[in-house]
């Protein structure tokens, strides 16, 4: 939930939400109208024109409000965690090209709102073009504890659609690193990179794979899958150049921990997008 508001006079549910979200255009908000985002007495509203009472109790449920982005909605959140469900095509952090429009902007954003000593911290990353859980910690501490181990107190699983048919399942095991232009590539000297993948469905172009991480290098699941002649459907920067494709066909589904100081297991998950199994029953 993001805001939660107590009506004190009568008035029409968009003039009241006109003056409470200031940062928010006429579009921005009859788009979280439309969306059944504005609840009113813990029910969903979409008439602007809903007719508020003195006492009524008007929310904002499940969604990160940015101006220029389409809402990003809010898996979890807690004292410690706050995990978000990103988009494909949005950058997980700055970068020298783009320094705004990030996915750590929105969701550092809203914690402020909230109260502006509030912070977020990074613990892992998407690619921009990969969609999927993405976790924050609302503390230094808790970060570090989570980033130390890792690999050791998480579980990982994406999905993706890749080019023809692939074995039923196999482990993928190489050795990466980056050259000068920020291309990872497999080497006899790198550091290792460990992927496991299943075949859940294909047909003569295309398989839909379920895949588990054991390491976190830079784009390993696409230069793994590459290296093996099953580039992820979509990849421009590692597979064939494909305009057909809206967006790259790899999610991160989801992402379980052990919280490193309760020792406390908590799984997150974000809906495998419809078309990735779309492509694999329909070509």
């Amino acid at each position: 939930m993001n805001k939660r508001y107590v009506v004190k006079e009568k008035m029409l549910l968009f003039d009241f939400l006109r003056l409470n979200l200031k940062s928010l255009s006429k579009n921005n908000i009859k788009s979280l109208l439309l969306k059944n985002k504005i609840h009113v007495n813990n029910n969903v509203v979409t008439k602007y024109d809903y007719e508020l009472k003195e006492e009524d109790v008007v929310e904002i449920r499940n969604t990160l409000i940015n101006n220029d982005l389409k809402d990003i909605k809010i898996i979890y959140e807690d004292k410690d965690f706050i995990v978000v469900d990103k988009p494909s095509g949005l950058l997980t952090v700055a970068t020298d090209k783009e320094k705004e429009k990030t996915l750590y902007n929105i969701v550092k954003s809203y914690v402020k709102e909230k109260n502006k000593n509030n912070k977020i911290f990074i613990v892992h990353r998407l690619d921009k073009d990969t969609s999927g859980v993405v976790l924050f910690s609302k503390n230094e501490k808790l970060k570090f504890l989570l980033q130390d181990k890792w690999n050791d107190i998480t579980k990982r699983i994406y999905y993706a659609v890749v080019v023809g048919i692939t074995k039923d399942k196999e482990i993928l095991k190489s050795y990466l690193k980056e050259n000068k232009d920020l291309i990872t590539y497999s080497s006899s000297r790198g550091d290792l990179a460990i992927t496991c993948y299943e075949r859940v469905k294909s047909n003569k172009k295309h398989s839909l794979l379920k895949i588990d991480i054991k390491t976190g290098r830079k784009n390993q699941i696409r230069v793994q899958l590459n290296d093996i002649g099953h580039s992820i459907l979509g990849d421009n920067k590692y597979g064939v150049k494909d305009n057909k494709f809206r967006r790259m066909m790899l999610h991160a589904e989801s992402l379980e921990i052990i919280h490193p100081i309760t020792n406390k297991k908590m799984k997150f998950v974000s809906s495998v997008p419809v078309e990735f199994e779309q492509l694999v029953i329909n070509n």
